[in-house]
Parts: structure tokens; C-alpha cells; sequence
């Protein structure tokens, strides 16, 4: 359900780095999170979502989180914005 959800959203952003300047400029409505993405890379992003009450949902992969935002590598993390 969740690869719809990013495959259908018109403003959506790809990408750690991205993620955590729109979670910070409270852009983000919510989080797509692949869950054999490295931890270490998502723990700052997971953190300030939970702080700003931005719900997360997980998928189970990254190449399928990629695929669905239409690019040709893996996606850890997917941010819907608002």
C-alpha cells in the first residue's frame, strides 16, 4: 500500500539528506521508511519525525522504495510532503 502512497505523490522527496532539511523546515506530512535500510542512517530522521509527531510507515525494501519513486536505486527513506 505504502509503494502506491509514494508512487502516486506529486511532492515527494528521495533520500536521507533531503528528508532531514524538509522534516526540519516542517514540510513533511509523512515518512516512508524501507526496513533493510541501515539504522544508523534513518536514526536522526526517525528521531526528529517522532519528535514533530510526523507519522512513519515501513516497507520492507529498498529497491521496491526506489523503484516506486521512479529512480533506478535503492530508497531508504521517502518524505510526503505536505
Amino acid at each position: 500500500m505504502s509503494y502506491e502512497k509514494v508512487a502516486q505523490a506529486a511532492n515527494k522527496v528521495v533520500g536521507t539528506k533531503q528528508t532531514l532539511k524538509a522534516l526540519e523546515n516542517e514540510q513533511v506530512k509523512e515518512l516512508i521508511v524501507a526496513e533493510d535500510a541501515d539504522q544508523k542512517v534513518l536514526e536522526k530522521a526517525l528521531q526528529i519525525a517522532q519528535g514533530k509527531g510526523v507519522s512513519v510507515h515501513p516497507v520492507d525494501s529498498m529497491k521496491k522504495l526506489g523503484k516506486a519513486c521512479g529512480i533506478d536505486v535503492n530508497a531508504a527513506i521517502v518524505a510526503i510532503k505536505k
